[in-house]
């Protein structure tokens, strides 16, 4: 039977077309993912005082970077200002790996108008009375990424951020719409007491199944029910796997001695449904052929037993030494 080469080429093409679009969407969604668009403005502090201390030990206002995407972001090239008209003041410095922004990770840059003092020192300050912008701009100086207004009278060591890392004002209409339990508010950017550089703006400060057990189960009842249930059905499945196996050991035990006596299965059978009596009869006869001493079992024989020795004759009784006159 020939094949047609011709069939077969029509089959073909379709399926290596359809592999090399599935290859090139994979691509093109791992670029999307890992591409500076996916970097934000999480939070700032204008005013800091007592707060979060830069690497020479001195504190300065700083602006937070958020990566939301699912893969790493390097933020090298990108542009960071104060001023919309001039979209390239501070550009971020390539070639130091601490601007590779991993997945939901943050970075933090400085801005203390020193930028000697490294990569994430901006050449800008932000004022403690106005209001601030900033912006952040990609590598070509013009696609602006992301901006935010902080509004003026910040006070000292209080934070403004979004309500969560990453959101926009599409993610917290979705979040008001669907989330009827939702307490954030209606805000996107909003302060914050609890000031977290480097880390993200809602910190959950209880356990929902902890509180769950507080509400449904105060004294600890069913927490201890549930515990020894546990341990029981552990303690019964261990039980019954030891069982299983132990039936499965003896049974392979006596295949293998059944054949190797060359007894069948129906014979084996037979001596098993043998009555007790019989087995007993083979026992009490065994015992009487193997036993040693007459019926009168209570008699003890003694015999005389030859001993070469006899202390009389040992050294250790001769006269080695003379007596002593005293």
């Amino acid at each position: 039977m020939g094949i047609d080469w011709i069939t077969l080429r029509l089959r073909i093409k379709p399926a290596i077309t359809t592999l090399l679009l599935s290859l090139l969407l994979c691509t093109f969604s791992s670029v999307q993912a890992q591409r500076t668009t996916s970097l934000k403005i999480n939070e700032i502090l204008v005013i800091n005082e007592t707060n979060f201390q830069d690497d020479y030990g001195v504190q300065h206002p700083w602006i937070e970077i958020y990566n939301a995407s699912a893969g790493t972001v390097n933020i090298a090239g990108c542009y960071l200002t104060n001023d919309i008209n001039q979209p390239r003041m501070y550009p971020v410095p390539k070639g130091d790996v601490l601007t590779k922004v991993k997945p939901n990770q943050h970075l933090l840059f400085w801005a203390d108008s020193q930028p000697t003092r490294g990569t994430f020192h901006l050449n800008f300050t932000l004022d403690p009375v106005g209001s601030n912008f900033i912006a952040l701009f990609d590598s070509d100086g013009k696609t602006l990424i992301d901006s935010v207004t902080v509004p003026a009278g910040q006070v000292a060591d209080i934070s403004y951020g979004l309500v969560h890392d990453g959101w926009n004002a599409k993610r917290l209409d979705e979040e008001l719409r669907l989330n009827q339990s939702y307490t954030g508010g209606d805000k996107l950017w909003i302060p914050f007491t609890q000031v977290t550089p480097s880390s993200n703006n809602f910190i959950l400060d209880k356990n929902d199944k902890v509180e769950n057990f507080r509400n449904n189960d105060a004294d600890g009842v069913g927490m201890t029910l549930t515990a020894m249930a546990v341990v029981f059905a552990g303690l019964i499945s261990l039980y019954l796997l030891f069982k299983l196996v132990g039936h499965v050991a003896v049974t392979l035990s006596h295949r293998r001695v059944m054949k190797a006596s060359g007894v069948s299965k129906e014979a084996a059978k037979d001596i098993t449904e043998q009555s007790g009596d019989i087995f007993a009869a083979i026992a009490m006869a065994i015992y009487e052929s193997t036993e040693l001493h007459d019926v009168e079992n209570t008699v003890l024989t003694i015999k005389n037993t030859a001993r070469n020795y006899s202390p009389w004759s040992s050294k250790i009784y001769t006269l080695r030494e003379m007596p002593n006159k005293k």
